[in-house]
């Protein structure tokens, strides 16, 4: 290579495919079947939309620099790659499109395949997999079969969120708040909308196929504490998604209407109880609403209001009233919009003088506020500060104001009450069963035959997968319209029947995908269980935040459920560690999005920087969680920093790197990065290891720099700067691996970098100390210079301090308070002196800041490693020099950690 090639650089667009073939052509990335327990590192792979975003590429770069590193430090890794390939959007393009949606899938997943080998994405592609492929879906269909054999699977009636747009059924993760259409009446305001297509949704009552989530409740609740690996606020939002209440059910009726069931947890309170209320969607509300305009009005305002303008005050008294089970006193009803229709039973007792909200409501709606709970005599709280008129008193106590139950603790009265008032204890969630019927086509068929005579028949095993047929371009859904495909022969009795023409809901296929990975191309089973209950569960499961409850959910209930029937052995959680990477903004500081012009093209920074500068630019920005900006700046910069540590190897490689000839101990710099090194790959390893590799890209850059002063300084040890290169390029691979192994085969290595090995090193003993020590000296210095204006100095003299300073440190971080005292109550310090005690009383001045310090020795010995640095930056010779051998003046001028400088010009 000539010095002007080496002066361009290397050329992104010839190395970076030259090293994918290689690695390809070696099987870098493929695992055995057989490798016991490997490192399982997996992304949440991708909805096929035909083009990858740069969510997408920080995704799998994080996802790929972890498994490199972990591949280089000898595990066996399983890093994966499939597409999540069913759903409605395919659906909506390809009837845009005048196509099918199988076509425009695939050629969908060709595109962007193409554009992840071109990132340098090490994936196994042997056990790719295509959630749309007949041979993966027929899983669904078989898995469903052994959900119903369990019980896991029902038919049931429900009010659905329907689409009228898309025409089908959506979960309600899928629905959004929205602007509804302008229209004469003047309704306007919010509404709920399709996340799609943003049309106002319907509620439909239909007949839907559901899994029974429901029955693992608690276990998926409970477990959530094993979970360590997984952020705080995941964990907390599938908690209040399952929303486990304890509590009771009492009735009160409403003349005229009934018996009204509530659910409370807070039964001892319901002597206070001032009125009732019900949430707009409560079906007793609805028919008060038939006889009561005013009613009516509240409750169509409430349908259509904003969830965020929600008024825990706004309601409408309904000119009915409730009786109180425990008083046989009447009190008066409201609808209320803090109600909610699927929380408890959509209704409640309120007691102003012990909820918060209900003493809100009360005092807006001018409704008597009662105590019927004081401070229990242990509590801290005294009874004579409490007024309810004020505000609520929500803790347990005892009763008051409860007749023949005053003085009964709260938790003896509830257990008491649910008895005595016809009530039941019961478990309550927020979580309901998972309705999976989707009105589509681009989805597994559910396997499933009605017959006038038998009623609702599995498809026979054999028979599976029941494949899609042809699509139709019609209204509504097409499987309604393949007449020939869905009437078919009872399995049972062999008379006329009908094919099931809902589909499943996507989210069955991505909540056992990752298993299939294990065993691509088992025809037996859905997967190998003897593999998959080794390999599993996902070490490393990265993905957005979006996914937190519902994929999560899912995928942690099918874990359950498989462990239970058998197909897994011992495995119920998915996923140990989970990083849900944030957003990549615009460089408005909004998300990336086409609609606002902000967006980024891969393929744009890939075919003007490479993929390699796209990766480090990514990775450096910010740690995994974390938002962050795109930067044309920060990609400039990357692409500089790899070029720079290409020509710095090319040159090393090529002779080139000789230095100046100094007169400064060529053993003791090179000793100095040395340490640097060692100390380099410590920071990295372990910044890799907790995810944190802007840290790792950090000390690696600073690494590059050094060797770069280094060969300008003086003419460097060979073996030392060529193992910093080494170094470099090792740490950097997983994040650039395609300059990585252009610099490890320039500099003559073995092999592929790919399948090297880490670096190994110990961080130098008190590294960290050593380290603030030089870095503090060399800021003093510069304030020196700067300050007394010194524009040429000749020599800077680093004086160390004496022993006795050294020991009162020691002794002053050790004191329990008392420093000065403590100090001088050291015989070996007593004998300095007035010097000690004046000493001592600087250290008691900051006694809470007193950092570990070196030794005497070990102190000079690092500053005569470091005494390069300041030669270079300044251009002065560096003596450095024990107490002993110091001018007595500038010698009691230095403290532990702070030499004395004297600077001549």
């Amino acid at each position: 290579m000539t010095t002007e090639q080496r002066e361009r650089g290397f050329d992104h667009t010839a190395v970076e495919p030259k090293w994918q073939r290689a690695w390809d052509d070696a099987d870098v990335f493929r695992i055995p079947d057989g490798a016991e327990d490997p490192e399982y590192v997996l992304a949440m792979f991708p909805y096929t939309s035909g083009n990858l975003h740069m969510g997408h590429v920080r995704n799998y770069t994080i996802t790929d620099a972890y498994a490199r590193f972990e591949r280089l430090r000898g595990e066996n890794v399983l890093h994966p790659m499939g597409w999540d390939s069913f759903g409605l959007p395919a659906e909506n393009a390809a009837e845009e499109r005048d196509t099918n949606p199988r076509d425009w899938t695939l050629d969908c997943i060709d595109s962007m395949k193409e554009q992840l080998q071109a990132m340098g994405f090490g994936y196994d592609w042997e056990r790719e997999v295509t959630t749309c492929d007949p041979d993966y879906y027929r899983w669904n269909q078989w898995l469903f079969k052994r959900f119903l054999d369990e019980d896991l699977v029902e038919r049931q009636s429900a009010e659905l969120n329907w689409c009228p747009s898309c025409e089908t059924v959506l979960a309600d993760e899928q629905v959004e708040e929205g602007e509804a259409p302008e229209d004469p009446h003047g309704d306007g305001g919010a509404v709920e909308v399709c996340w799609r297509c943003d049309t106002p949704i319907e509620q439909r009552e239909m007949d839907q196929w559901f899994f029974t989530i429901t029955d693992y409740a608690d276990e998926l609740l409970e477990s959530l504490d094993q979970l360590d690996g997984w952020p705080a606020n995941v964990r907390e939002m599938q908690r209040n998604w399952i929303g486990r209440q304890e509590g009771d059910t009492v009735a009160f009726e409403i003349p005229g209407y009934g018996d009204v069931d509530i659910f409370t947890t807070r039964l001892d309170t319901i002597h206070g109880a001032t009125f009732f209320s019900l949430a707009p969607g409560h079906p007793v509300a609805q028919e008060i609403a038939e006889d009561n305009d005013e009613v009516a009005e509240y409750i169509h305002e409430a349908e259509h209001a904003d969830e965020d303008e929600l008024d825990v005050t706004s309601g409408v008294f309904t000119g009915e009233h409730a009786v109180n089970p425990a008083t046989g006193e009447e009190i008066p009803v409201y609808v209320a919009d803090y109600v909610l229709t699927d929380v408890g039973t959509g209704a409640l007792y309120a007691v102003p003088g012990h909820d918060d909200r209900d003493h809100e409501f009360a005092e807006a709606h001018d409704i008597p506020i009662e105590q019927v709970v004081e401070p229990a005599p242990d509590a801290d709280a005294d009874p004579e500060d409490v007024d309810v008129q004020e505000e609520a008193y929500t803790p347990d106590g005892v009763l008051v104001n409860s007749g023949e139950y005053d003085g009964l603790t709260s938790e003896e009265a509830r257990e008491r009450f649910v008895e005595e008032f016809d009530g039941e204890h019961r478990t309550e969630y927020n979580l309901r069963d998972w309705g999976i019927s989707r009105q589509r086509y681009w989805g597994t068929p559910i396997p499933m035959i009605r017959c006038d005579d038998c009623g609702y028949v599995p498809v026979p095993d054999e028979d599976l997968p029941v494949e899609l047929p042809e699509f139709v371009h019609t209204t509504g859904n097409p499987l309604d319209a393949a007449d020939e495909w869905k009437r078919v022969e009872c399995p049972d009795c062999g008379g006329d029947a009908v094919r099931e023409t809902d589909t499943m809901d996507t989210f069955v296929d991505s909540s056992w995908y990752f298993l299939r990975y294990v065993s691509p191309d088992e025809e037996a089973m859905p997967f190998d269980t003897e593999r998959a209950s080794d390999w599993m569960p996902v070490d490393q499961y990265v993905g957005g935040i979006e996914h937190a409850v519902m994929h999560l959910l899912y995928a942690r209930f099918f874990t359950k459920v498989l462990d239970d029937i058998d197909l897994l052995e011992g495995v119920r959680e998915p996923f140990t560690d989970l990083t849900n990477q944030g957003m990549v903004l615009g460089a408005d500081g909004n998300k990336m999005s086409k609609s606002k012009g902000n967006g980024v093209s891969p393929q744009r920074i890939i075919d003007e920087y490479g993929a390699d500068t796209a990766r480090l630019f990514i990775m450096e920005a910010a740690q995994p969680e974390k938002e962050f900006a795109w930067s044309e700046e920060g990609v400039h910069s990357a692409h500089n920093f790899l070029q720079n540590v290409y020509r710095l190897a090319d040159e090393f490689a090529a002779g080139e790197v000789a230095g100046s000839e100094t007169e400064t101990d060529a053993t003791a710099v090179a000793d100095y990065v040395s340490r640097e090194i060692d100390a380099t790959v410590a920071t990295a390893t372990e910044e890799f290891e907790d995810f944190r590799f802007n840290h790792a890209l950090q000390a690696v850059r600073e690494m590059v720099s050094l060797l770069h002063r280094y060969r300008e300084y003086t003419a460097p040890d060979e073996e030392t700067f060529e193992r910093g290169l080494v170094t470099a390029v090792k740490i950097l691979s997983p994040v650039a691996p395609h300059l990585a192994e252009e610099v490890w085969e320039r500099l003559d290595r073995d092999g592929l970098l790919a399948e090297a090995d880490w670096p190994a090193a110990d961080a130098p003993d008190d590294y960290d100390v050593e380290r603030r020590l030089v870095e503090n000296t060399r800021e003093d210095v510069r304030d020196i210079v700067d300050t007394v204006g010194i524009e040429d100095p000749e020599t800077v003299t680093l004086a160390v301090a004496p022993e006795w300073k050294h020991r009162a440190h020691e002794v002053a971080a050790d004191a329990d308070g008392n420093v000065v005292g403590t100090v001088m109550g050291d015989e070996q310090l007593r004998e300095v002196g007035e010097a000690a005690a004046d000493f001592a009383k600087d250290l008691a001045a900051r006694s809470e800041a007193l950092d570990e310090q070196l030794s005497p020795e070990r102190e000079r010995a690092a500053l005569e490693r470091a005494a390069w640095l300041l030669e270079r930056e300044f251009g002065a010779d560096v003596v450095v020099q024990s107490a002993e051998e110091a001018d007595g003046e500038l010698a009691s001028k230095a403290e532990p950690g702070r030499p004395a400088i004297d600077i001549e010009e």
